[in-house]
This record gives structure tokens, sequence and C-alpha cells, in this order.
């Protein structure tokens, strides 16, 4: 019975086909994530359901505070709820299913009478950046009979106005615009206060929210409270006039862009409806005292376009997320099963929309991260480095524009160190560097760390794309890390790493390893570049360095976490570059040795980061899951995790920190880096070059900014 269930399994994973739940409650088990991604842009721009099902409680922004959406339907005039825990009074629609995918979330209801697919889709799609910019998320109603007969069915729809806001205290102004054959309804702070402020745990307050129905949709639209329009729906009324025309404070009787859709009668066929939602930010992030739009807005477009753009895409983008949601899970599959094929699904929305894409002045596109629940940096090299498997993967001219800000900063006169910067300030203000001592002190800056992950990825991009142009362009500065880490890597000082919550510690193993690679990566560069006696004296170096680390880090059946600390380890993470790169530093023995010893230390959800506490980095286990090449070792490190995923009790957007023994949150959520589960799809050339070839913009040599 197993063999055939898990024969089922797999056919219906290849075909793209829903599983059934085999338990109660009547959504899909085990799959059940922590939070799930409904809209998912960018930092700002980013709703989460955080329950099993889609009525059981208020959305929320990716920070836990609430973004409501809210959708009804009346089915014979019958009304119930598809999506909010209000209004209460109205019964839930039962959930039968739900499915996470890179580009859509599918949930589906059902009772007797009718069966409802509600479609979140967000055209993340990596080789057209003018699309990954549209900060615009679909959902779309399909209702189709499930007793034989017709039903006349219409579904309401509402989005509540703090979402324009950081506060909901602040006072709100809205509109009805009309452009050729498109309504929308728009909800902005009063006072727009564009890149005013900066900080971690805060929303948006300047740009505008849009809510849309497709032309040629029967919808009635209304910025109301919200009391009143779901009152006028459910009694079957118009939508009364603005009752709010004068700015008035969030939160003062909910402020509501409502729509309603009549889809007629449902039977056999699908009635369905579909509804656009956008913000329009007009400025996204402070670049060194200079505003940058967002990428979509490069070359002068406004509101208007992006809703008639979105509008008139919707049926060839249904069409392309669809193809790209099937062939990516079915890669993710191959190369690693179903639960690892499910964990990136849940990871691709939330890493794109940790990142914001803006255009220079020159229109070249920037990409910058945002270290949520961290420390709120922008463009944080230690966060790059390990959301960069995604972005090597599916658009090389991504990992450039991630790391284009930092380059240019680190070239410029402000920055004097002989070691890369960690950050560019705090979202969305990239002004310079904001961690430990900024610009001005080497205190608590993590010089080993940040210069080997720029070179490493440096070389990744070189790889991918089969030379070292965009290396080229910066070749000194290059030059100079290299010799840093020649004199400062093998034994690094006390200092910080990317785990920085751990604490300094000094001779890291692990930070070693990255330096070690990193020099081989700049070897390969050289060697790409034609600068033959460079390469060999790196690379001499690099083989030289590996060879004495295999000596001094050696403990028995482990090796340690740092090299003066006998009887301590540490995940070595950093070894997944020798491999992915084909540089062939460390000889196979060692990722084997510290396999079974990671297989027998792991705890019930996942191999804790070190021997000195039971957290671990869910992007780390990740990597360290990848170190053999064994399908078997793989599977061994990621099925705890998988668990962790579906019995934390902590609903947020998925945490990278967490303990291993109880499955709680340490700290941080929503954050880019877990785009770091990709890297085994690294391991494939064939698969990495399938999909980066794909890459239909691909920048040359920036126009470097003039220096900060």
């Amino acid at each position: 019975m197993r063999i055939l269930l898990a024969a089922m399994i797999t056919i219906a994973v290849a075909l793209g086909l829903p599983l059934a739940c085999a338990a109660a409650p009547p959504v899909r088990a085990p799959c059940r994530p922590p939070a799930v991604p409904l809209v998912s842009c960018d930092p700002y721009f980013s709703i989460w359901s955080a329950a099993d099902r889609l009525t059981d409680a208020e959305t929320t922004h990716w920070t836990g505070k609430p973004h409501r959406l809210h959708s009804l339907i009346l089915v014979d005039g019958k009304a119930y709820r598809l999506m909010g825990a209000e209004p209460a009074e109205v019964p839930a629609l039962p959930q039968t299913d739900l499915r996470v995918l890179p580009t859509r979330t599918l949930y589906e209801f059902g009772n007797a009478e009718v069966r409802v697919l509600l479609t979140f889709m967000t055209p993340m799609l990596p080789d057209d950046l003018d699309l990954l910019s549209r900060p615009v998320t679909y959902l779309t109603w399909e209702v189709r009979a499930a007793d034989g007969k017709e039903h006349a069915v219409a579904v309401y729809f509402d989005a509540a106005a703090e979402i324009a806001v950081n506060v909901p205290a602040q006072q709100v102004a809205w509109k009805r615009h009309v452009e050729g054959n498109l309504e929308s309804l728009r909800i902005g702070s009063k006072d727009q206060p564009v890149l005013a402020k900066c900080d971690d745990d805060i929303r948006i307050d300047w740009g505008y929210l849009c809510v849309a129905a497709l032309p040629g949709a029967k919808a009635a639209l209304g910025n109301l409270s919200a009391s009143a329009a779901r009152g006028a729906f459910l009694g079957g009324q118009k939508f009364p006039a603005d009752d709010g025309r004068q700015p008035r404070a969030a939160d003062d009787e909910c402020p509501v862009a409502a729509v309603a859709l009549d889809l007629g009668r449902a039977g056999a066929s699908a009635a369905s409806g579909t509804v656009l939602v956008a913000y329009d930010d007009i400025y996204s992030i402070e670049y060194f005292q200079q505003p940058l739009r967002p990428y979509w807005r490069r070359n002068g477009a406004d509101t208007g376009n992006l809703l008639s753009a979105a509008a008139a895409d919707f049926p060839a983008l249904v069409k392309r997320c669809q193809a790209l949601d099937e062939e990516l899970m079915a890669d993710l599959t191959k190369a690693g099963g179903d639960k690892y094929a499910r964990l990136c699904a849940l990871a691709y929305r939330q890493c794109f929309a940790a990142n914001k894409l803006a255009a220079d002045p020159a229109g070249q596109p920037l990409l910058f991260p945002k270290e949520c629940f961290s420390n709120g940096c922008i463009a944080t090299v230690d966060v790059i480095y390990p959301m960069a498997p995604q972005f090597l993967l599916l658009s090389p001219a991504l990992t450039k524009a991630s790391i284009q800000p930092i380059l240019d900063y680190a070239a410029s006169p402000r920055w004097k160190f002989p070691f890369a910067p960690h950050d560019l300030g705090q979202y969305p203000k990239a002004n310079g560097q904001r961690y430990g001592g900024g610009e001005k002190t080497e205190t608590n800056q993590m010089p080993v760390e940040e210069t080997g992950n720029l070179l490493i990825l440096l070389g990744a991009l070189a790889k991918v794309e089969g030379n070292a142009d965009y290396a080229a362009r910066h070749w000194p500065l290059l030059g100079k890390w290299a010799e840093y880490l020649k004199e400062k890597g093998f034994d690094p000082e006390n200092q910080l790493c990317t785990d920085d919550f751990a604490g300094h510690l000094a001779h890291n193993v692990n930070l070693s390893a990255k330096a070690i690679v990193a020099l081989g990566a700049y070897a390969m560069l050289c060697d790409m570049r034609g600068e033959r006696d460079r390469a060999a004296t790196y690379r001499g170096l690099a083989r030289q360095f590996a060879a004495k680390w295999v000596k001094q880090a050696d403990d028995g059946d482990h090796y340690r976490l740092a090299f003066d600390k006998p009887g301590t380890w540490s995940q070595k993470y950093n070894l997944v570059w020798d491999r992915i790169l084909g540089l062939g530093l460390f000889p196979p023995q060692v990722a084997r040795k510290e396999m079974a010893f990671y297989r027998k230390t792991q705890n019930r959800y996942g191999l804790p980061l070190d021997n000195r506490r039971k957290y671990t980095k869910l992007d780390w286990v990740l990597w360290t899951a990848t170190l053999t090449g064994s399908r078997e070792d793989f599977e061994a490190l990621v099925n705890p995790v998988w668990d962790f995923l579906n019995e934390t009790p902590d609903r947020v957007p998925m945490t990278d920190w967490y303990m291993t023994d109880t499955a709680r949150k340490r700290g941080f959520q929503a954050r880019p880096v877990v785009g770091g589960v990709f890297a085994r799809m690294l391991y494939d050339e064939a698969v990495w070059k399938k999909w980066a070839g794909r890459d239909k913009a691909r920048p040359g040599a920036w126009a470097p900014l003039p220096a900060p």
C-alpha cells in the first residue's frame, strides 16, 4: 500500500496535480507552512496568512502588523468567508487544499454545492526584470458547481488602508481613478513622507495602494469603510457613495478599497473573476542621498501605466507562471525530492519579496535586500551571500545587481579599509555602512567574512557566465582583497562572521575555509583573464592552506569549531563552493567525515550550527546537506528541517534561525537568506546553465555611479 501511495504521489507531482489531504482537518498534510505568501512583491508590499486556513486569522505584513485582506462569496444569496477572520458572523467556506508554488499560492474551498479555487499570483519571473519589478499580485476566483446544478455567484474583496501607512493612526486619503477602460481605487497617506525614515520593524507610509478589477468584469468598486462595503455586498446592494472624502486615520472604521464581482452562474464550467492589487511607491531607495525609482518606472512609467500593463498582460502571465512553476518544481523534485521542492517553493517568493529592484540613473538594475528582523540593514553582504544561489541559478543579472552597489562603495574614496564592507545602511537608505563602527573604525566589522563572500560570488558569477568580464571592471579591488585574505584569511583573528549572534570567535575553522575557497575563486578568475602566473600563485596558496587546514582542524571523527579548541565542532557550510566551483582544494574525505558526524549529532529538528548552542540556521543546514553529493545524506539533513517548518508553533514567514530541539524561532523572519536553499541546484551544471541561460537582462559593464 505504501509503495502504491508513493507511486501515486510521484505521478501527481510530475504532472503538477494537487495531492489529496490524507487526514482531518481537510487541508493538505503534512505540508503546513508556518506562514503562507499571498502578496509578495518587496519588503513593504509583503502580506502573509499565518494560519492553517485562510479564514482562521487576519492577514498581516511580514512584520506581523495587520495588513488585512478579506474575501467573501455569495452562492445563491448565501454568504461565506474565503479570506480573513472577519466578519465573524459569516461562516467560513471549508478549506480543502493549499498549494504553495514558486509564483502562485492556491487555496481550494468547497461544500456540497460549489468548489472554489482562489489563486494568488505574483509574476516573479526572473528572466524578465520589468515583470519581476512590478509590485502587482493577481487574485483569481474560479467557482464550479459540486452538485451538478448551476448557482448564482458573486465574490467580494477588500484591502485595508493600513497597508499604506506605517502605523494605523496616520491619516489616509483616497480616490477613484479611470484610465482608458480600467478603473482603480487608490489609497495613500495624507502626508506622503517619501523615503523619510529607516528602521527594521517598519512599514511604508508613502505611495499608493491600488486595487482594480480586470476590464470587462461585472465589477463595482468603492473606497468605503469596511462595514459599509461588506454590508452592501452581503445585502445584495450597490456600494453607497464614498463615505469618507476627507482624510482620516487608517484605523478609523477601517477604510478599505473594495471590489464586488458578479461572476454570473457557475456550473460544470467555471465562473471566474480577477482583481489586481498593486503598490506604487514612486521612489524606492535612497542611494547616497539620491532617490532611485523602482525599476519598472525607469522609463517614465506611472501608476496608470503599471495597472494598464498588468491588466493587459494577465492572460499571458497565467501561462508563463504555470510553466515556470511546473518546470522548476520538476527540476527541484528530481534534485532533492518532494519535500525539498516544496521547501524551495516556499522560499522562492520570500527571497524575492525581501528585495527591492531599483534603477540607477542610467537605467541599470540595482537590487537591494533588506535584513528583515535582524537589524534592518540594506545591501548586507552576508545576506547577499546566502541568498545568492537563487539568483545565480535564475538570473545572473540580479546577482550583478545585488553586488554592484557594494562594489561601487568599496571602490570609492569613502571606504578606506583593505577588506569589504558589511552593508550600505539601513533600509531603504543606502547611504553608507551602518553596522559596527561604520566607516570610522574596524570595531565589530566582518573583514574575512565579507571579503571572502564577494570573491566567491564573483567567481560563481564568472562560472555561470563563462567569463570574468564583470569581475574585470573591479579588478584592482579584487586584487587588494585577495592580498588581505592571503595575510589574514587562514587563521582569522578574533572577529565576527555572518553568524554574529554567536559572538566573536578567533581561529574560526569554517571562516578559514571560506577564505581558502575565496582565494581559489580568485585564482580561477585570474585564469579566466589569462593571468596564468598570478593564477598559479594563488591556486598554490589556496591548496597549501587547505592541506594545512585539514591537519590543524582535525579532531578525530570531525573537524573543530576553532583551530585551538579540541572537542568542538561546527557546520562547514562554506565548503560547498569548493565543489560547486570545481576548485578541488579539499579532499572528498573531509566532507564524508563531517557528514557522518553531522548525521549522528543532529537533533529532532535539524543540525545545530555548532557545539555551543542548540540553535541552527536553516540556510546553512541546506548548504551543509549538499557537501558529499549523496542524496541519502542530503535527505537525512533536510527531513528534520521539513519537520520544523510543519511543526513550529511560531506562525511567521519562514525563520532561518531556530532551535533544533523545540522548533521554536530563535530570531529573524521573512529574510531573503532562504534563497540559499537553492544551493543544491548549482551542483548540476546542465540545470544551472539551462535556467541562467534564459536571463534576458544581461547588462554588460555598468556605468559606475558618481563616487559616494
